[in-house]
């Protein structure tokens, strides 16, 4: 029995190198693995996320919801006042 790794197929001198890396975050985690950059830096890992942390909070900053039904109110008015406005009309 034959076994190939993927390095038998792999054309000399045109890869880069694969090294063993850290991946370091701003809380200071750091994680150990393998990479073609030796420091990956990243802002935020999994042990600082609000989401992996139990902190999300689902906050409608923006108020779309709250836009989109002004804007409805806004549009459904003006309809009725064109319609009030052609039926006085005729």
């Amino acid at each position: 029995m034959l076994l190939f790794t993927p390095f038998d197929f792999m054309k000399a001198d045109i890869h880069p190198k694969y090294v063993d890396a850290e991946i370091r975050c701003a809380c200071g985690n750091v994680i150990k693995t393998r990479s073609t950059k030796q420091t990956v830096i990243v802002g935020i890992c999994n042990i600082c996320h609000p989401f992996y942390t139990g902190q999300q909070k689902f906050v409608d900053t923006a108020g779309r919801v709250d836009k989109f039904q002004q804007r409805a109110a806004k549009t459904a008015a003006a309809a009725e006042a064109f319609a009030a406005k052609k039926k006085k009309k005729a």
